[in-house]
């Protein structure tokens, strides 16, 4: 009785292993990482005047397949809707979810998913138009307002009208572009959305940006990440530490520029980060150089924050919570030993 429980004790450890490496196993197999993304968030993921799809989420997908596979265009972009993007994750369509997605308890245990560590912090926002009047949020009584279905804005907008006696009046709008052409010929008085999405749509698809202006209050917090099927730790591993790995790297001073050269530091952290010492990809399945792959790719989290949203985009947000947390930010990583 004992053998046959043991026996069957590893025959269940041995089916979790499989279960766990299964994700990496099939993007290694296709050589191809297929990557689950907006359409329409301008500085997170939309495709240029040529078709490629550049943005913050758009460069995650990048390093990750560039640690993994080694080369940062074997990319396959899914564009998915607020109502699919999580469906899409659940059925397999996609290996992971980089799509301004809020991190909340019950998307934590009800949908079979695993969050990934916050690669952006947010808050929701309103935008209008100047020439409206309205200074903050509670000038917005009985305004008309654009949401998108199925996210968290369209919960929050509710919850605040009804904390604060604001009888707004929801239009809601199941594409973003929709809501977006919408609200930019003139049928909502406001659009609510992360402030970081309402900087980009003003930026990108108002007929004339200097009419509108984002209000400075938020109403929650909205922490964006990546998601992944539960189950699967191993490629779950391999998303949480290609961030921190990221992050590490800003704090180290490594960039695209020298991260070749850095492999030959003498200073530990860098040595570990960069797999000169400590064999810790090999722990995942990946070359001990796995980062360093990734970094020549897309550089560190600092460098893909200023391209994409910073001070060098179109959109030139401030750092702030998502500045390294030796700066006042909120940015940490766990460390690599």
């Amino acid at each position: 009785m004992m053998r046959t429980m043991v026996i069957a004790a590893s025959v269940l450890a041995a089916s979790a292993v499989v279960a766990q490496a299964a994700t990496l196993d099939t993007v290694k197999s296709r050589g191809t990482l297929v990557c689950g993304v907006s359409a329409g968030f301008a500085g997170f993921s939309a495709p240029d005047s040529q078709g490629n799809y550049k943005g913050l989420d758009v460069d995650y997908c990048r390093a990750l397949a560039a640690g993994v596979l080694g080369d940062a265009n074997k990319v396959r972009y899914v564009s998915l809707t607020a109502q699919n993007r999580f469906t899409a994750l659940q059925s397999g369509e996609i290996d992971v979810l980089y799509r301004n997605s809020t991190q909340t308890y019950l998307r934590g245990v009800t949908l079979g998913l695993r969050q990934g560590p916050i690669n952006f912090y947010d808050g929701q926002g309103f935008v209008v138009k100047k020439d409206l009047g309205v200074k903050e949020i509670k000038d917005l009584k009985g305004a008309t307002v654009c949401v998108a279905q199925g996210t968290t804005h369209e919960v929050t907008l509710g919850d605040y009208g009804r904390a604060n006696g604001i009888d707004w009046k929801p239009l809601v709008f199941d594409r973003v572009d929709t809501m977006y052409q919408t609200f930019f010929g003139g049928r909502c008085d406001a659009m609510t959305q992360d402030a970081s999405a309402l900087a980009g749509a003003v930026t990108t698809a108002a007929p004339n940006p200097a009419d509108y202006v984002v209000l400075p209050q938020t109403i929650s917090k909205e922490p964006l990440g990546p998601f992944s099927r539960n189950g699967d730790e191993v490629w779950s591993d391999i998303i949480t530490w290609l961030h921190y790995g990221l992050i590490e790297a800003e704090e180290l001073g490594v960039t695209q520029a020298n991260v070749d050269e850095m492999t030959k530091s003498q200073t530990p952290a860098i040595q570990r980060l960069l797999g000169a010492s400590g064999d810790l990809g090999s722990r995942l399945g990946l070359d001990n150089k796995w980062l360093v792959t990734a970094i020549k790719a897309t550089g560190n989290y600092g460098e893909i924050y200023e391209r994409n949203v910073g001070k060098a985009s179109p959109l030139k947000l401030e750092r702030g919570l998502n500045g390294l947390w030796s700066k006042g930010g909120l940015m940490y990583a766990v460390p690599f030993k």
